[in-house]
């Protein structure tokens, strides 16, 4: 890989820039080549958020994904039309590292947590150097914007998603003591369910916007939408063993 540039995950961390590493910082203000992930007809939130930083005449590729809810995630065309985007993003990155240029991927949140990056490390890892640049997650912010510790002693913490179905929500919360939901949106009525089936409603928290500027935090059960915002993260508090 003599003479390749190197393709860079960037973690932006969850939504202000002085959360951002002093590394990340670095690497955007010098960046040639950035990519950045966005539905079509939006400006990308990491993109948005690393626009102060970027210099003039900076080279943008925008991976605009040719899917978001629009297909059932159990239908064979979701899969293909995701892995043809990627393999397709790959390619044009690649082309510019084996030119002998860098690229800046912007991350939201940690490159490695549940991003879309780990789909472009994956197939560009064998044929290019690639150097992934952690970052702070929104659950992180999360649980620090409710202004209490998300574990304490020997918690056990569990990370889920609202996709899943209610059963395997409800059996995962009933076996964990603290807990994490993301990708809420339109699944909330189904969380609020498994929450109150697994004793955990009454002391959930949703957060919308954690360290952005419209940040909101509420006991999920003072919450009255029936659909929550993308930004938006459940947090249920451990209660372990402490001094």
């Amino acid at each position: 890989m003599t003479g390749f540039g190197t393709i860079y995950g960037v973690g932006l961390g969850p939504g202000q820039l002085d959360l951002m590493s002093v590394r990340a910082d670095r690497l955007v203000r010098g960046a040639k080549h950035i990519a950045f992930f966005r539905k079509a007809g939006r400006a990308g939130h990491a993109r948005t958020l690393a626009g102060p930083l970027l210099a003039e005449g900076v080279i943008e590729f925008a991976m605009e994904y040719p899917v978001t809810t629009e297909i059932p995630l159990s239908d064979p065309r979701y899969n293909q039309q995701l892995s043809e985007f990627y393999e397709a993003c790959c390619a044009h990155i690649m082309a510019i590292a084996q030119d002998g240029e860098d690229v800046i991927v912007l991350c939201e949140g940690d490159p490695f947590f549940y991003g879309s990056f780990m789909h472009i490390y994956n197939r560009v890892k064998d044929h290019c150097p690639v150097e992934v640049v952690p970052a702070i997650t929104g659950m992180s912010a999360a649980w620090t914007a409710t202004g209490a510790p998300i574990t304490w002693g020997d918690d056990v913490l569990s990370v889920l998603m609202g996709t899943l179905d209610r059963q395997t929500l409800e059996t995962q919360l009933a076996q964990t003591n603290a807990a994490v939901i993301m990708k809420i949106g339109q699944n909330l009525p189904k969380v609020r369910q498994a929450l109150q089936d697994s004793g955990h409603y009454e002391s959930a928290y949703i957060v919308e916007y954690a360290a952005m500027e419209n940040q909101s935090v509420a006991l999920l059960s003072d919450y009255d939408q029936e659909r929550a915002p993308y930004f938006s993260i459940i947090i249920v508090h451990g209660q372990g063993r402490r001094p």
